[in-house]
């Protein structure tokens, strides 16, 4: 591996590197320690390229068990390159090493005459040249050769020679350490293994990735190694152990420090492993025919384990030794252990599960039931391929074939909402279809199979009529408990807001109607604020308080996805921010994509109304990369969404109509209608932008006609306050006093404070009435300004154009000002620029407007407030993140303001800022 390779590992190579600069002057000795695989033979190789580069010569040798018993066969190995040189010395020494060494025959020599043979050979080298010598694993090499080594480590002092060794730290060496300075190896910290898989497997998942990087533990050889078979290993539920193939490599790392343990101390390794938390009262609780605590001594001595006496806890000292245990133990060892644990874990339904089950040996139906329990508890912590895994091997013992077609068919379904495994999710649908032909676990296969159509190649209507006819043919009884039911009713939910039309719906609510005794919480409240909130949503706010109210506890991340589903046209999702938060670190460290994907969706959404736009942009980027890499590319549209509304509202109207059209190519043939209107809202919002208010006005109501607000079209909400502003700006009075007077007739004031900003904003634009005038102002001093930053910006805007025409300039000025300032801190350009244009027509002096010169004014013009506001910043001597904290950007976006100000202004660097902007009074 060359030195670029090496990552983490700088200071080492300093090291060395002091080394040959040592050995090459004066002569020097350093002895490396490290665990098997963590890179000492790496750094020995290094070492040797850095010698070679420094003009010394290198002489390289490495311990073998095989010849541990050969005298002086290290010191052959080492000196063999040189042998020519023999002849350089005395003949008494001379032919003392040559015996030694295998070249001459002759009686023993004495061991003192070859070690200073030996050194007077390197001695005659190094006259010539600088040399090294380096000597790898040498816990391995033979006794007589360890004396020579040891000998002429400490005698190279003013000699142009080095000596290098490395040794298995927990393993005894016959090179006498003392005298040589020592470089001990660690294992790679997380930055470094990170670097280190994504240079040799860039193409791993991210959940993959994090499970190498915990059970390499930094060890680099275990990073190249693992890959492979981790890949293709199942799997492992939480209550088991990672236990993963290992190679012949790293299995050799272990194996020979375990096969000369005891017998009963190897069999208590094996409890320990399967037993997973290392809890020595678990141990101690296993039938009496097994080993106990007492037999861990030697495990202790060999340092593979440690025992932690205050909690009375075993932990092995690092991963991968608990899968080389299970790799050197017998098919009767593991069952015997399961079996054991499964006895001392009677208390523990869940885990004890795990272990009957794998100490079955055929169908087990009572173990099987204890799998399903077991499958449905890990999912409520959100470990849905941990739960697939327990419905396969549940599956695997059911003793009829409708029990294991059931459990697939469960398992399928898990697979393909939850966990991103499609094709696994495919291959266990077509399983349980073969497993239970007559239809046993229909609901949960057709649930499955709806998801899988979803991501593939299918259409909503098909996968909604394929549930649909699933929910009112299987044997439920329409009962409220039972989840196959539940689990439906929330997928179908989404298909009918998929397809966006009353038509969908009707089947949805007649099967809501008639569960017994009632639907539960979330899908009942869902029923009434996703689908159709402008005539329902109301009737749901009793009820979304305590629901909302509840998320700080919930633990279930289903559940706290489909509460933040409920939350949206209610304008709650700030209150599901830190659940969703949750969801988003969970996802990050491996947890369900398909919740991960639910809360960066929320955030987004919530991200946009609040003006927090930097981080819409870059939770939208996230969302469709974890689309791309999990198998959920339906779910890509919404990020494509999110990304296109913030771009439209900054101005890079190109980039919003492109992912627009993106939108809409993908929807309409699949009959996404749903995503195919959102497409509608980025365009609105660029025309608005390009002061293109017919396009604005097609746009806006093409989600919702004019005076309408189309059933089942709960998105409308969001363009309400735009077609109004269009309508009017396009002398389009009737149909905008139309939409007002549906939005007051079917109280969307009602819904939240955002709606009820937007209604009075909307009446003010169609009313000459003092009286809306002063409803508008009041709500506008309120909270609900604060929170609403973009709606509330515009509103002030339309607000401030309408009284500089109507009543006093200084009056509008002041809703102006406070509109520049949300703009400026969303950088919304467009809406910034707009402004600037009401501000200038109040006669207001804006403060880009100097009065040094027409020059300096001019170019002070070009200023938009934000860049005048970022430029003064920075002439003041304040950083890029300083200036991003105290603006709410990010200091990549403040990076780039800066680069347009600078040739604006006519100089080159924020020296020359305070000068162009030396001159003239700020006007406010």
């Amino acid at each position: 591996m060359a030195n670029s390779e090496l990552f983490g590992r700088r200071a080492e190579l300093e090291q060395l590197a002091g080394f040959v600069d040592g050995a090459r002057d004066r002569g020097a000795a350093r002895l490396i320690w490290g665990e098997p695989g963590v890179g000492k033979s790496a750094l020995m190789a290094a070492a040797a390229q850095l010698a070679r580069e420094a003009g010394v010569r290198v002489l390289r040798a490495s311990g073998s068990e095989f010849e541990a018993d050969v005298s002086y066969s290290c010191l052959n190995q080492l000196l063999l390159p040189v042998h020519e040189h023999l002849d350089r010395l005395p003949p008494g020494p001379r032919e003392a090493l040559a015996v030694a060494l295998g070249f001459g025959a002759g009686p023993p020599p004495d061991a003192l005459l070859v070690c200073n043979a030996a050194l007077l050979l390197v001695r005659t080298v190094a006259a010539d040249a600088p040399v090294v010598l380096l000597v790898d694993d040498v816990q391995w090499i033979d006794r007589a050769s360890a004396v020579v080594l040891s000998f002429i480590a400490r005698r190279l002092d003013g000699c142009r020679a080095g000596l290098l060794a490395s040794a298995r730290t927990g393993t005894g060496s016959l090179l006498d350490p003392r005298g040589l300075a020592e470089i001990v190896v660690a294992p790679l910290d997380d930055e470094a293994a990170g670097q280190l898989v994504d240079a040799t497997v860039p193409r791993l998942t991210p959940r993959i990735r994090r499970r190498l990087l915990d059970l390499a533990q930094g060890n680099p050889l275990a990073l190249m190694e693992l890959p492979s078979t981790l890949v293709g290993a199942v799997h492992r539920p939480a209550a088991q152990p990672e236990v993963v193939p290992l190679s012949d490599r790293l299995q050799a790392m272990f194996a020979a420090r375990i096969a000369g343990l005891p017998g009963p101390t190897r069999q208590l390794l094996l409890l320990a492993t399967f037993e997973g938390t290392g809890d020595l009262r678990v141990l101690r609780a296993v039938p009496d025919d097994q080993p106990g605590p007492a037999d861990l001594a030697p495990a202790e001595r060999a340092q593979l384990v440690r025992v932690d006496d205050a909690t009375a806890r075993i932990a092995f000292r690092h991963p991968l030794i608990r899968s080389a245990i299970v790799a050197m133990s017998t098919h009767e060892e593991r069952r015997g252990a399961h079996t054991a644990l499964a006895h001392a874990l009677r208390g523990d339904r869940h885990r004890r599960a795990w272990h009957l089950a794998a100490a079955a040996v055929g169908p087990d139906e009572a173990v099987a039931e204890l799998l399903e329990d077991a499958a449905h508890r890990v999912m409520l912590r959100g470990d849905a391929l941990a739960a697939v895994t327990a419905l396969i091997r549940a599956a695997e013992l059911s003793e009829t074939s409708s029990g294991r077609g059931r459990r697939l068919a469960e398992a399928a379904y898990i697979g393909a909402e939850a966990g991103g495994a499609v094709d696994d999710a495919k291959t266990l649908l077509t399983d349980a279809r073969l497993s239970a032909p007559d239809g046993a676990g229909s609901l949960h296969a057709a649930n499955a199979a709806a998801f899988l159509m979803l991501n593939g190649d299918g259409d909503v209507n098909t996968a909604h009529r394929l549930l649909v006819g699933a929910i009112e043919t299987a044997g439920h009884g329409y009962r409220a408990e039972d989840p196959a039911l539940v689990e439906a009713m929330h997928t179908l939910l989404l298909l009918c807001w998929y397809g966006s039309a009353p038509g969908y719906w009707e089947p949805f609510y007649r099967a809501l109607g008639r569960m017994q005794p009632q639907p539960p919480d979330v899908l009942a409240l869902a029923s009434r604020t996703f689908p159709d909130p402008v005539r329902t949503g109301a009737s749901a706010l009793p009820r979304i308080d305590a629901i909302v109210g509840s998320l700080p506890d919930e633990a279930d991340p289903t559940r706290i996805m489909r509460i933040g589903t409920a939350s949206v046209y209610l304008d709650r999702l700030g209150d599901c921010r830190e659940s969703s938060w949750r969801l988003v670190r969970h996802g990050r460290d491996g947890g369900p994509p398909r919740r991960h994907l639910g809360a960066l969706m929320h955030l987004c959404l919530d991200d946009y109304l609040v003006g927090r736009w930097d981080e819409a942009e870059e939770l939208a980027l996230e969302g469709q990369r974890v689309c791309a890499e999990t198998g959920f590319s339906f779910f890509a549209w919404y990020f494509r969404y999110n990304r296109a509304i913030i771009a439209a509202g900054r101005g890079r109207f190109d980039e919003a109509y492109t992912l627009a059209d993106e939108i809409s190519h993908w929807a309409l043939p699949r009959g996404v209608s749903a995503a195919a209107l959102f497409a509608h809202h980025p365009r609105t919002l660029a025309a608005l932008g390009q002061g293109d208010w017919d396009a604005a006005f097609r746009h806006a109501a093409a989600m919702s006609p004019p005076g309408v607000l189309a059933s089942h079209v709960p998105h409308c909400t969001w363009v309400m306050f735009d077609l109004v502003e269009a309508a009017v700006r396009t002398g389009r009075t009737v149909e905008a006093r139309a939409h007002v007077e549906a939005m007051r007739a079917a109280g969307v004031a009602r819904l939240s404070s955002r709606m009820a900003l937007i209604q009075a904003g909307a009446d003010v634009l169609v009313q000459d009435d003092d009286a809306a005038t002063e409803r508008l102002e009041a709500l506008l001093a309120g909270p609900a300004a604060e929170r609403w930053l973009f709606e509330a910006s515009r509103i002030r805007l339309a607000l401030g154009e309408q009284l500089r025409r109507t009543s006093s300039a200084s009056r509008a000025r002041r809703y102006l000002l406070a509109a520049l300032d949300g703009f400026a801190a969303m950088a919304a350009e467009p809406w910034i620029e707009r402004t600037h244009t009401e501000l200038r027509a109040t006669k207001y002096r804006l403060p880009n407007a100097r009065t040094d010169g027409p020059a300096a004014l001019t170019a002070l013009t070009a200023l938009t407030a934000q860049e005048l506001q970022i430029a003064e910043l920075a002439a003041s001597g304040l950083t890029n993140k300083q200036i991003a904290e105290r603006l709410y950007l990010s200091h990549r976006t403040v990076g780039a303001h800066l680069y347009r100000i600078f040739p604006k202004l006519g100089v080159a660097s924020r020296a020359g800022l305070r000068d162009a902007l030396s001159s003239g009074a700020n006007p406010r």
